[in-house]
């Protein structure tokens, strides 16, 4: 034999070989396939961690928040330097209402996360909670966008927190974007001044009232804010020119007509005081205090029978409401309805005790 010929048969035999071979391991890996590589340990604990943060946050949409605590800090006692953990204690507690708890976690998700805006919001916002307006301004300033968490609009409490620390300008700055108004607009003001008189800052809020009207005397609102002001100082014909002037500009608005009724039925002008009481009524059925208002001074008119109809108006608005029960009794006793007036005084102080008792 030729040694062409041994070389043909030697080459066909390594080739059938090669075949049967890669025949075999085919089959055998069909037969028995080959198993995943087991996860490193770093990434079981960031699975186990995720899984636990999860469930944490299940419990907390519950309202079981002793219980995600728990979770928490367990997974705290295994590893104290887990990512993202401090971030999660803060949140819980936060959810809570345990803010100077939420402080002290929060604060370590800032240092361990300079990103982390959701924990500087939250810190800031546990700062204004526990009383401590001066330290949630840097925080809140950091991060003005709103996070579903928190539960409240982060720009608003910055404004507040202004407030608190008497920086009005700057609460202007913050409610002026808040509202998407120029800074030194006389809307800016106006917004300012009604947040001061929320937080009782009555005087200043006068300052800011007078301002925006200065700046826009056709500004819809603005002389309505002065006349609650003045009102509430019992500055009656102040408080009255006021509304009359807030009524010029916006003859729709049924709020004006009844605090302007408030106001005549102070100086008892009772007929004109029912007659803006109806208007108000006409444009905006949906208030209870006009009808209380109106049953207040239809009683002082002597038409007993009719302020009766206003209050129980009133009272199927506003069940719950404990000055329509007690002027409704009142009415009953004029009209020699004892047994309905006791039971109407009886429901009037029920309420208001209950109202005294809460927190």
């Amino acid at each position: 034999m030729s040694i062409a010929r041994l070389f043909s048969i030697a080459f066909l035999g390594g080739s059938l070989f090669g075949a049967i071979c890669a025949r075999t391991e085919s089959t055998r890996a069909a037969q028995y396939p080959s198993l995943p590589a087991p996860p490193h340990p770093s990434q079981q604990a960031s699975q186990a961690a995720s899984a636990d943060f999860s469930e944490a946050r299940h419990l907390l949409l519950q309202g079981k928040y002793d219980e995600a605590l728990s979770l928490l800090h367990g997974m705290e006692a295994k590893n104290p330097a887990m990512k993202g953990l401090a971030h999660e204690l803060g949140a819980a507690y936060y959810k809570k209402s345990d803010f100077v708890n939420a402080i002290v976690y929060l604060k370590k998700a800032r240092e361990g996360n300079s990103d982390d805006a959701e924990a500087v919001q939250l810190l800031g916002l546990s700062y204004y909670l526990a009383g401590r307006p001066a330290e949630a301004i840097p925080e809140l300033e950091k991060v003005q966008t709103w996070f579903a968490s928190a539960n409240v609009d982060a720009a608003y409490i910055l404004g507040i927190c202004y407030i608190q620390t008497k920086d009005y300008p700057n609460a202007r700055k913050a409610f002026a974007k808040m509202f998407d108004v120029p800074a030194e607009s006389a809307a800016s003001y106006l917004f300012t001044a009604r947040m001061l008189l929320r937080q009782d800052y009555g005087p200043v809020a006068e300052e800011y009232a007078h301002k925006a009207v200065a700046l826009d005397p056709k500004l819809p609102l603005a002389h309505q804010l002065l006349g609650e002001l003045y009102l509430y100082h019992s500055q009656i014909d102040e408080a009255i020119a006021e509304f009359r002037k807030e009524l010029e500009i916006n003859p729709g608005n049924a709020t004006a007509y009844y605090k302007l009724a408030d106001g005549y039925s102070r100086v008892q002008k009772y007929d004109e005081a029912e007659r803006l009481l109806q208007r108000s009524i006409w444009l905006d059925a949906t208030s209870t205090g006009p009808y209380i208002l109106l049953g207040k001074v239809l009683e002082k008119k002597g038409e007993t029978e009719l302020a009766v109809r206003a209050l129980q108006r009133a009272l199927a608005m506003d069940p719950n409401n404990p000055m329509p029960h007690h002027l409704l009794g009142q009415a009953y006793r004029d009209l020699g309805k004892n047994e309905e007036a006791d039971r109407e005084l009886q429901v009037a102080g029920k309420l208001e005790q209950g109202q005294n008792s809460k927190p």
